[in-house]
């Protein structure tokens, strides 16, 4: 299945996940907590619904246009852009390389238990790749301050409850979508 080409409705339907993420973030559908100045957004939930129809490479082109659409357009740049991407990114590969360990079709993920092995794996990496990309390279060049102001301004405890949240948030709505309103007829799983 990933050594052929992206179909052109695979490529269409990417692109517009990645147009409908770049959306959300323009408008900045979401909720920021005014202490810290952390979103809970909906950005990457359209990344995750590519992973779910169309398979790992289509998330990664989804993701990859809709971090680069951010970069041009967002007030946030390309710092929040990539911090995006780079904590994003732990969820849909440990949902590929889960159901590549125990050899499951993809349609198995529309019961939601079978997400929670691959959903904790993500939330350990994600948690543990927020602290030095929050603290060393997002507040840093975002909010102008040393790491070390950082911590003191933000604990380390609120990022990674926000980011634990952000995953959740993430999954269960991009399932929901897939799943219980029927998006996965679209998938290029659900023909084979």
């Amino acid at each position: 299945m990933y050594k052929q080409p992206l179909t052109p409705r695979e490529t269409a339907l990417s692109a517009s996940l990645a147009a409908i993420s770049a959306v959300v973030q323009l408008y900045h559908i979401g909720y920021q907590v005014p202490q810290f100045g952390m979103w809970l957004d909906l950005v990457a939930v359209s990344w995750i619904i590519a992973y779910l129809l169309f398979g790992i490479r289509s998330a990664l082109i989804t993701s990859l246009i809709g971090a680069l659409i951010i970069t041009l357009f967002a007030p946030s740049t390309w710092i929040g852009a990539l911090a995006k991407w780079l904590l994003t990114a732990p969820l849909w590969l440990c949902l590929y390389l889960w159901s590549l360990g125990v050899k499951k079709h993809p349609a198995s993920y529309q019961h939601f238990i079978n997400f929670l092995p691959p959903l904790a794996f993500s939330l350990v990496i994600r948690c543990a790749l927020a602290i030095p990309v929050d603290y060393y390279f997002a507040i840093p060049l975002w909010m102008n301050m040393s790491p070390e102001q950082a911590f003191q301004a933000i604990p380390w405890y609120i990022v990674v409850i926000f980011n634990a949240i952000q995953t959740i948030i993430d999954l269960l709505l991009a399932w929901v979508i897939v799943f219980r309103f029927k998006l996965s007829r679209f998938a290029n799983w659900h023909t084979t």
